[in-house]
């Protein structure tokens, strides 16, 4: 049966969205697939945003409402800086993202989590689910690729990790995710903020590690198929 493809359908980042705490900062991470019904409208998007020099959101749900509280949330906090003088604790950001997301419920469609480092607790992760509660943890995932990660942070996640650890275990998640979860894919950014600043990393799909049955990635299907020989005259 033909499947229709609803081109007219909301973005929606069905996707994999991470939050980490380590030893001195924390690590985000998320994927890059953005799709429309079944239709892979970017394959390439950024799913962390910034929203000040030391807090950023990591989006999940439809695109268009996790972008405008993000919207929101930075113009919001701008203010508040300019107000006080001083940076905006990663507290009081993911506060306001909250009560947009709170106030708001029965009109968007999407799941955040929030991580940034400050002077006064450090790296703090908060994620803010469909509905608007907030919840402090030392990790949070979030998007349908969660699901498939439970039990592998319940294993693989450990108090006072490196900056290092922490990063290899939010990659090799979200490429967990993608290869078990068809709402999940694309390339995996990871942001690592601490006392030091923020630091952008991009992981193409040939630096991310083979998961069960997984195909190695080629530039052909010729190279899977094996090419044809030498026609002889």
């Amino acid at each position: 049966m033909d499947q229709k493809m609803d081109f007219n359908a909301p973005h929606s980042m069905g996707t994999t969205i991470i939050g980490v705490t380590y030893n001195g900062g924390v690590v985000l991470g998320a994927d890059s697939r953005t799709s429309t019904g079944v239709y892979v409208a970017n394959r390439a998007s950024d799913k962390i945003t910034k929203l000040t020099d030391n807090v950023y959101v990591c989006r999940s749900g439809s695109a268009a409402d996790s972008q405008v509280v993000s919207d929101y949330v930075t113009y919001f906090l701008h203010q508040h800086t300019i107000q006080l003088g001083q940076p905006a604790t990663v507290k009081v950001a993911a506060n306001l993202v909250r009560l947009l997301s709170y106030n708001n419920k029965n009109l968007l469609e999407t799941g955040l989590i929030v991580g940034g480092w400050d002077k006064y607790e450090g790296g703090q992760i908060f994620g803010v689910p469909l509905g608007g509660t907030i919840v402090q943890q030392p990790f949070a995932i979030g998007g349908s690729g969660s699901s498939y990660l439970y039990g592998f942070f319940d294993q693989a996640w450990k108090e006072g990790m490196t900056k290092d650890e922490a990063e290899d275990l939010v990659k090799k998640a979200v490429s967990l995710a993608i290869a078990r979860d068809g709402a999940s894919g694309g390339v995996v950014r990871t942001v690592i903020i601490n006392s030091d600043g923020v630091t952008r990393n991009f992981y193409p799909g040939d630096q991310l590690p083979l998961w069960h049955e997984e195909l190695e990635p080629h530039n052909s299907l010729l190279d899977i198929l094996g090419a044809p020989e030498p026609m002889n005259i």
